[in-house]
């Protein structure tokens, strides 16, 4: 295979890849344009990829029709507040099943795993339950203490940790360190690209979680954004005829998506390095 055969083939897959992503990026891209459009340029045929002239203050109108700095601020200290938390369960938990011995250890691992195949809304009804009995309902504690562990993370932290040789653990116990100084000083540096991961689907499914905050939550001032975008599309958006304003209010609310997402690609793309250095060394 000569050196012309290889560029050939290393362009086809960037432009195969930059297409991907231009599909993957185009309804982001049209959410944003239409936020700039009027009613009718959205509706017209043959539709326009730009406004004629773009209406930067349907930003601003969406912003001020509803309480929207409320909602994502709810969204993100919840979201925020259930990553700390499952980060540190999930390790704690991954870290027992893996690297400590006790008995029934399989046994416990099994009904885990075994858990992560009972479907979500299997539980809601119990866990609203024990929600009112602890008089937690309506109230940010419900809603972060009720997804505070979560089967998945255990799952995925897990599997990072069964990835790690257990010499390293018994070194650190030699040195004299506890279980809890072996796995922050050492478990976690090695497996941070797995956490990132972690945190980047738990602050995602949080911040969009619409369901499960509907149904233990009825006050407006706890409603997460999902809700409040229902809320403006049937009050402000006025069942989809300020179609421009739904848009707007779309695109802002998942700014703090992208910016989670940009600092957690950092982080997987340098621990990914790492481990390809490693794997090669």
């Amino acid at each position: 295979m000569n050196a012309t055969t290889v560029r050939v083939g290393k362009l086809a897959r960037h432009l195969f890849f930059a297409a991907i992503a231009l599909i993957m990026a185009f309804p982001f891209y049209w959410m944003v344009t239409s936020a700039l459009k009027t009613n009718d340029e959205i509706w017209q045929s043959p539709p326009t990829i730009w406004p004629k002239e773009p209406l930067w203050s349907n930003f601003s109108a969406a912003w001020h029709e509803a309480p929207f700095f409320r909602y994502m601020g709810n969204s993100v200290f919840v979201a925020v507040s259930i990553v700390i938390l499952q980060v540190i369960n999930s390790g704690m938990m991954a870290y027992a099943l893996t690297h400590m011995k006790f008995r029934f250890r399989a046994l416990f691992a099994g009904v885990i795993l075994f858990g992560y195949m009972v479907p979500a809304t299997a539980v809601y009804l119990p866990g609203y339950l024990v929600l009112s009995q602890l008089h937690l309902l309506d109230s940010y504690a419900g809603l972060i203490l009720s997804n505070c562990v979560s089967v998945f993370s255990i799952f995925l932290i897990r599997q990072a940790f069964l990835q790690v040789p257990h010499e390293l653990v018994e070194a650190g116990e030699v040195d004299g360190s506890s279980h809890m100084r072996i796995l922050w000083t050492i478990l976690v540096p090695i497996t941070r690209s797995s956490f990132a991961v972690l945190a980047l689907i738990t602050f995602i499914d949080q911040y969009n979680n619409y369901f499960w905050p509907m149904l233990i939550t009825k006050d407006p001032n706890l409603q997460l954004v999902s809700a409040g975008l229902r809320s403006f599309f049937t009050q402000g958006g006025a069942y989809g005829l300020k179609w421009p304003l739904i848009m707007a209010a779309s695109a802002f609310t998942i700014a703090p998506l992208l910016l989670v997402f940009l600092l957690a690609q950092k982080t997987i793309m340098q621990s990914v390095n790492m481990t390809a250095g490693s794997s090669k060394g």
